[in-house]
């Protein structure tokens, strides 16, 4: 896609909400799309609506953009994403962030319902992110690079920013919420993982699994973002527990930790 092309698309939703500009974008992933509801001042832009932006097909995920005030911070929020596995390519699934930074925002705090793979996790455990791992081919900065959002070649090693990690254990220890920390590894899906390979997963040094969130991450790390993200553990990886993986124990861990995860988001917006 032509740098003209994110642009046409900001514009649109500008046109939409007004004079509003966003300090800072959230993705919602499955189940988690309940924090775009308790915007105030709301205003909501469906992903239909947006020139060539993508609609979501996935469980869970409301496909529209929420703009309004959360925490007293202003805020974009995407209550759902889009992914690979629903056939889309890299560059869509990372639009909607490069559009929300060409709005004003200039932090992420992206989050993801995943698989358990570190065997001290639990369900309903919440993992601040410190790195990832992807193995796969695709990249959303595969092709001419745009030079209005980076660099040709754009640092990863620090790409959740420390300073909002460390912001983050302070609001769970206020709220007296325990806090994981890890490593998630991105796979393309559908299809859940295979025992072996979250065996390899967690030699390789993977807490979480999970589908998401990482090409959105790289793209905002492109284009000068602070980053924060947050997996809910909403089931143990194949092969951790004798039984079968399906989409509605996701959405049944999100539920359950609705009020929990709602409330340290809520903190860190306020501490940001």
């Amino acid at each position: 896609m032509t740098f003209d092309m994110y642009k046409e698309a900001a514009d649109a939703i500008a046109a939409k909400i007004g004079g509003f500009k966003p300090e800072i974008a959230l993705v919602l992933g499955s189940g988690l799309g309940f924090l775009g509801d308790e915007c105030e001042n709301a205003a909501a832009v469906p992903y239909g609506d947006v020139p060539h932006m993508k609609s979501s097909t996935a469980p869970g995920h409301k496909g529209q953009f929420v703009f309004g005030t959360l925490s007293g911070k202003r805020v974009a929020v995407m209550q759902g994403r889009v992914h690979t596995y629903e056939g889309y390519g890299f560059e869509d699934v990372t639009f909607a962030v490069r559009v929300l930074r060409l709005l004003g925002a200039d932090k992420l705090i992206v989050t993801n319902a995943c698989g358990g793979v570190n065997l001290d996790f639990a369900v309903g455990d919440i993992m601040v992110i410190n790195d990832h791992i992807k193995l796969t081919g695709q990249c959303p900065l595969t092709g001419p690079n745009i030079p209005e959002f980076g660099t040709r070649f754009p640092d990863m090693s620090k790409t959740y920013t420390p300073a909002l990690r460390e912001l983050a254990r302070g609001a769970a220890a206020k709220l007296g919420q325990k806090l994981r920390e890890g490593v998630y590894m991105f796979f393309t899906g559908p299809q859940y993982e295979t025992p072996a390979e979250i065996r390899a997963a967690r030699v390789l040094g993977a807490d979480t699994v999970g589908m998401s969130t990482v090409p959105e991450v790289i793209a905002a790390r492109h284009a000068g973002m602070e980053i924060l993200g947050f997996s809910l553990i909403s089931n143990m990886a194949a092969g951790v527990l004798d039984q079968p993986l399906d989409e509605q124990e996701v959405l049944d861990a999100a539920a359950m930790c609705r009020g929990r995860f709602s409330a340290l988001i809520l903190k860190c917006l306020e501490d940001m």
